[in-house]
């Protein structure tokens, strides 16, 4: 590893460790040449699938539109960053564990459903009326009954 600080091409590794999500390995580095001590990060390199939009085009998948998506969502409730950066997460690694190189946007879109039924649920009727182009109250209204006989349904098992 080239060192930031005077651009030697060597450094030894002082200390290894799992970063605080378990996902990345934190490697303290010292320059063999300066003596100044850095850190890196090391993560997996995976490749997600491409999104097969409603009009069968495809995109890459964009996880900061992801993020952003929640944070529209969730703007001006009481949900922590750190939970929406774990509701993120959550989806990247079944996107991952899918294993398809191209997955319909649709099954995302449900991912996103669920994680912010979880979240807040203000939060879901926001995202479900755009996600689902609610027209009217009624289809607002509609929603929210499913919302509440899911509710019921979870309460009872």
């Amino acid at each position: 590893m080239r060192c930031p600080f005077c651009g030697a091409d060597d450094s030894k590794v002082v200390d290894s460790r799992l970063s605080a999500e378990g996902d990345a390995i934190r490697r303290r580095r010292m320059c063999v040449e300066c003596n100044e001590r850095f850190t890196t990060y090391e993560t997996a390199e995976l490749t997600l699938p491409r999104l097969i939009k409603r009009d069968q085009s495809r995109s890459v998948f964009d996880e900061n539109k992801l993020r952003s998506g929640f944070l529209k969502a969730l703007e001006k409730r009481p949900v922590s960053i750190d939970a929406i950066d774990s509701a993120v997460k959550g989806i990247v690694r079944r996107l991952i564990a899918t294993g398809e190189r191209e997955v319909e946007s649709r099954l995302v879109g449900d991912w996103v459903m669920e994680a912010l039924h979880d979240l807040d649920e203000v939060a879901y009727v926001r995202f479900a009326s755009v996600y689902r182009s609610f027209q009217d109250v009624n289809a607002f209204r509609e929603e929210i009954e499913r919302m509440e006989n899911r509710n019921d349904q979870l309460t009872k098992e």
